[in-house]
C-alpha cells in the first residue's frame, strides 16, 4: 500500500496574526483616526493598538479584559511586530472602549472590505442558490436582523424587555459575494421598519430586494417600487386589501393563490399601486408551512417568487458564523461605544477570514477556519499554505453552514 503523504505548511517571517493584521492597510487605521478625533485623545494607547486588542479578542474568543490584556502583555515582543502595537493595561482598554468614537471601527470595516473587493475583484465567490440561475445577471439582496443578548445592568440605551437589554444588528447581504452591504447597529427596542430605508438606501433598479415582514413599510415599498427595484417579503395577518384579478384559479403544486391586489385602509395612501399576493406552501424546519409573500414584479412566476424568499434563511448562516464562531457572547465592555467597537471588529475578523479563505481556497466551515487559525495566531507559518495543507480532505467547495442551527440558547 502507498504511503500517505502530508503536505507541511511552509514556514514564513511573520506570524498568522501579523499576516492577517497586513491586510489592514498601514496608513488607515491613523487617518481614520484623524478624520474621527479619536487621535486627539489617544496619548499613550495608539488606536492602533486598539483595533489591535479588539482583533486578537475576536479571534482568541476571549472572555473578558484580563484575558486580552494578560495575552497580549505576554506576547509583547511579537506584538510589537505589528507596526509597533503595544499591549494595553485592563484599566486603558476598557477606558478606549467607553471614550473612543466606535465611528472608526465602523470606517475601518468599510474601508478594508472595499480595499480586499479592490485588490481581488473575484473575492466573495457565488453563493447564490442554484434554483436562482436566471438572476445570475441580477443582485440578490437579504435584508434581516439578530438580536445581540447583552447584560441587563447599566444598558439603558438597549433596553430590549423589563429585564433584558440587547442591541440588534440589521444587515443586507449580498447572496452573490455572501459579504454585507450595509450594516446597522442599534438598540432592539426600535422597530426593524425603521431601518428599512437605509438598507435599502443604494439598491439600485433591477435588483432584487428579500426582507421578512418585520420590515414591511408601505410608503418604503412604494419607494423602491418608484425606483424599479424588485421586492419579495411577506404579507402581515392583518393587511386588508382587495383582489383586482386572479392571476392563478385553483391550487398548482405548492402554490394556493396568486392574485393581483390593490390595498384598502390606510395604508392604500402609501401604496396606491397594484401589488402581487402569493399564497403558498413552504417548508419549514420539515413541515409545511402556509405563508403568505407580496412582490411587485407580475412576470416571474409564483414558485419563483416562493424560491427568493427562501433565499432569506441564507442570511441565518452569516449570523451564526458572526454569533457563535467569533467574539458577540461575551462583551468587553457594555456601555453604547464598547458594543459597538466590538460588533465592527467582529465584522471585520470576519471580512479578514473570508478573504483568507477565498485566497486559500478553504472548502470547509468557517468554524474549522475560525479554529484553525486561532490554535497558529502566533506561529510563523504562511497563512495560505496553513489553509491549503488542511484543505485536501472532501468540502463542498463554499463555506458549509446549517441555517437551521443559526442560534444559541439565550442568543435571542
Amino acid at each position: 500500500m502507498k504511503k500517505k503523504t502530508s503536505y507541511k505548511p511552509t514556514a514564513s517571517k511573520f506570524s498568522i496574526l501579523r499576516q492577517l493584521c497586513n491586510l489592514i492597510p498601514t496608513h488607515l487605521v491613523p487617518k481614520l483616526a484623524r478624520e474621527t478625533g479619536v487621535e486627539d485623545h489617544a496619548r499613550t494607547f495608539s488606536p492602533w493598538s486598539h483595533v489591535v486588542s479588539l482583533l486578537y479578542a475576536q479571534l482568541t474568543h476571549s472572555l473578558g479584559l484580563n484575558d486580552v490584556c494578560d495575552a497580549l502583555r505576554l506576547h509583547s515582543g511579537p506584538l510589537s511586530a505589528l507596526r509597533g502595537a503595544t499591549p494595553p493595561p485592563k484599566n486603558t482598554l476598557s477606558h478606549a472602549n467607553r471614550t473612543r468614537d466606535p465611528q472608526l471601527a465602523e470606517n475601518l470595516f468599510w474601508s478594508v472590505l472595499g480595499h480586499l473587493q479592490t485588490l481581488q475583484p473575484g473575492f466573495g465567490g457565488h453563493h447564490t442558490p442554484r434554483f436562482a440561475f436566471r438572476f445570475t445577471q441580477r443582485l440578490i439582496h437579504v435584508v434581516d436582523t439578530t438580536t445581540i443578548a447583552l447584560m441587563a445592568r447599566s444598558l439603558d440605551w438597549a433596553k430590549h424587555r423589563r429585564r433584558k437589554a440587547a442591541a440588534k444588528c440589521h444587515v443586507r447581504l449580498n447572496l452573490q459575494s455572501f459579504l454585507p452591504g450595509c450594516v446597522i447597529v442599534g438598540s432592539a427596542a426600535e422597530p426593524d421598519s425603521v431601518r428599512a430605508r437605509e438598507l435599502c438606501a443604494n439598491i439600485h433598479a433591477g435588483e432584487i430586494v428579500v426582507f421578512d415582514k418585520a420590515y414591511v413599510d408601505f410608503a418604503h415599498l412604494a419607494d423602491l417600487a418608484q425606483r424599479e427595484v424588485f421586492f419579495v417579503t411577506r404579507a402581515k395577518d392583518n393587511l386588508r386589501f382587495r383582489v383586482v384579478r386572479k392571476i392563478q384559479d385553483g391550487r398548482f403544486a405548492n402554490i394556493l393563490r396568486d392574485d393581483l391586489i390593490e390595498l384598502t385602509g390606510p395604508a392604500a395612501k402609501d401604496y396606491p399601486v397594484g401589488l402581487r399576493r402569493i399564497v403558498a406552501l413552504v417548508e419549514v424546519d420539515g413541515e409545511m408551512r402556509e405563508m403568505v409573500f407580496l412582490t411587485n414584479n407580475f412576470i416571474w412566476s409564483a414558485q419563483t417568487i416562493a424560491d427568493l424568499y427562501r433565499c432569506r434563511w441564507r442570511i441565518e448562516t452569516f449570523f451564526k458564523e458572526l454569533k457563535q464562531t467569533l467574539q458577540l457572547a461575551d462583551f468587553l465592555g457594555h456601555n453604547a461605544n464598547a458594543v459597538r467597537w466590538q460588533v465592527w471588529t467582529a465584522l471585520l475578523a470576519y471580512v479578514l477570514l473570508r478573504f483568507c479563505a477565498w485566497l486559500g481556497r478553504w472548502s470547509h466551515s468557517f468554524t474549522r477556519l475560525f479554529a484553525l487559525i486561532r490554535s497558529a495566531l502566533w506561529q510563523k507559518l504562511d497563512l495560505r499554505s496553513l489553509l491549503e495543507s488542511c484543505g485536501t480532505a472532501a468540502g463542498g467547495g463554499r463555506f458549509l453552514g446549517q441555517p437551521q442551527q443559526a442560534y444559541l440558547a439565550g442568543f435571542g
